[in-house]
């Protein structure tokens, strides 16, 4: 994955601070009235006593904001649903749209579950500095970058999708969830294609995304993936099948990552 210009995601998020932050949206509270929400709401968890105009608690609120209230234009109907999703799947499947959410709107998020899932699909366990080296050869040595996958990698454990193993400094992923809802399944599909530099490629190889590896996806029918208007598909050869991002949504999600 290349082509990532801004980090973006840059704190340790909690899961249930995304669930609240989306419920919030969901009752029809404003963005002023959410940000005060969780103000309140996060005021004994992060920036505890500090002064500083732009501390930890701003900018997780910040991050929170950007996923589920104040999305780029380009991702509207792919929000839209993603609360939907929120509002009629029960509990255990909601891990996978926060996930879905937050790769499309942070592409760096992606790129760092991309290397976890690399990485955990070679060998049973990894270090910090091992996703930190391949980041640094990617975007370049800077403190920022190093800080950020570290957060992330906190975040990805308080979700419960990696634990920390018995050796000190090392991380192991979890059991997958299976996700079995289809239009669930092609709209973790289609975050794979938002915040990869490549808006198409293989329907295997999208579905089985090292980005995905908290979930299992066990098989995909092309015409389930129909459903989804934002999504093209076309045979190459005799038996491969590409998806790709319509050319409407490849428009805006291109112009989205210009800016």
């Amino acid at each position: 994955m290349t082509g990532i210009t801004q980090i973006g995601f840059s704190q340790r998020i909690r899961l249930e601070w995304l669930e609240k932050t989306a419920r919030l949206f969901l009752a029809g509270n404003t963005r002023e009235e959410i940000e005060t929400e969780l103000q309140d709401f996060l005021q004994d968890k992060l920036s505890i006593g500090g002064s500083a105009e732009r501390g930890a608690r701003e900018k997780a609120i910040t991050i929170l904001l950007k996923i589920w209230v104040s999305v780029p234009e380009s991702l509207a109907a792919f929000h839209k649903e993603g609360l939907e999703f929120l509002k009629k799947l029960p509990r255990e499947d909601h891990l996978a749209v926060h996930w879905g959410m937050t790769m499309a709107v942070y592409p760096f998020f992606a790129n760092v579950a991309e290397q976890v899932g690399r990485l955990i699909r070679l060998q049973e366990s990894f270090t910090l500095a091992q996703i930190q080296r391949r980041i640094r050869e990617q975007l370049g040595e800077r403190e920022t970058v190093a800080r950020a996958a570290r957060r992330i990698l906190s975040s990805f454990v308080d979700w419960g999708v990696l634990e920390r193993s018995a050796k000190r400094g090392n991380y192991e992923g979890t059991s997958p969830a299976t996700v079995t809802h289809i239009r669930l399944v092609a709209w973790l599909i289609e975050s794979v294609l938002i915040s990869s530099s490549s808006t198409s490629g293989s329907l295997k190889s999208v579905a089985q995304a090292p980005s995905l590896f908290p979930f299992r996806i066990n098989s995909v029918n092309v015409n389930d993936l129909k459903e989804n208007e934002r999504l093209e598909l076309y045979r190459q050869g005799l038996d491969e099948d590409i998806i790709m991002l319509a050319q409407m949504n490849r428009q805006m999600v291109g112009r989205i990552k210009l800016k």
